[in-house]
């Protein structure tokens, strides 16, 4: 299963994005996904899970602000970010947790 991450970019402090993150073939349905984000020099930090089932989890960090959704039909996650803070600048990556499959990062930059 090979993951595509798209969607990032440059937004001001309060604005809003969409990531999403295409999997490949029609094993997306079969596994939770997740997002996870990272800035230079500090370790991949979990950002948000959804289980088969739909259930989601977030960090404490962005809950309230962010959501994470998903259509099997498309193989394709998503991660609605909302009210974007300066902090939550990095490289945003997805992951199919049963196939330790991670996809290649797409970078949010948020201006202050």
């Amino acid at each position: 299963v090979q993951l595509q991450a798209s969607g990032g970019g440059l937004v001001q402090a309060g604005g809003s994005l969409t990531l999403s993150c295409a999997a490949s073939g029609d094993r997306f349905r079969n596994s939770a996904v997740g997002w996870y984000r990272q800035t230079p020099g500090n370790l991949r930090e979990w950002v948000t899970t959804m289980a088969l089932g739909g259930a989601s989890n977030y960090a404490d960090s962005v809950k309230g602000r962010f959501a994470i959704s998903r259509d099997n039909a498309r193989n394709t996650a998503y991660l609605q970010m909302n009210n974007l803070k300066p902090e939550d600048t990095a490289v945003y990556y997805c992951r199919l947790f049963k196939y330790h499959t991670w996809g290649q990062g797409t970078l949010v930059t948020v201006s202050s």
